[in-house]
């Protein structure tokens, strides 16, 4: 089966873990990696995996854009959706609970359009000098913390459930689930 994972990465956080599924992936099926603004047609591809970073709770424009512009195509074939945020940065109380409001969010925004198999969100890196100053302050005054917070194995099991619904012929139709 030839898979697409297209995403959209504005620091190479999510590049990166599209990279990571695709090497999953690629056990089983063909898999072409590929940053949103270089796809073409959807036509050769049997199944696709679309990930965006998360900026102020939405997806990159980009991303979006391609999503709305190519939901006819997207809707005839089994897709699953990811995002990257940084909800591991934030004080642990509010982790659970930002990702959930960003899953969600997300989740909606795509539902009707295109009707994902999964959405999933996934912690990426966050570092200082991706803020502006202002954005910096108050981020750590709230109680953030920069670093690299991307869970390799958590998202290598993911890809491996996407793998193991294609074999299988298994897609859950409807709206977006974890």
């Amino acid at each position: 089966m030839r898979i697409l994972i297209g995403y959209a990465s504005q620091s190479g956080s999510t590049a990166e873990i599209a990279e990571w599924m695709a090497a999953v992936l690629q056990q089983d099926h063909n898999v072409d990696v590929l940053e949103i603004g270089q796809i073409g047609s959807l036509d050769n591809y049997e199944a696709v995996v679309l990930g965006s970073a998360i900026h102020s709770q939405s997806w990159l424009p980009a991303a979006a854009e391609f999503v709305h512009g190519h939901a006819g195509a997207l809707r005839t074939k089994p897709i699953w959706l990811f995002s990257v945020g940084m909800s591991d940065g934030l004080p642990r109380p509010l982790r659970k609970l930002a990702k959930t409001a960003q899953d969600k969010r997300i989740a909606l925004a795509f539902r009707d359009k295109i009707q994902p198999r999964s959405h999933r969100v996934f912690s990426g890196v966050c570092r200082a000098e991706q803020l502006p100053r202002p954005g910096r302050m108050l981020f750590v005054a709230g109680g953030g913390h920069f670093g690299d917070y991307r869970d390799r194995a958590e998202i290598e099991a993911w890809a491996r459930e996407i793998s193991r619904a294609l074999i299988a012929g298994a897609y859950p139709a409807g709206p977006a689930t974890g």
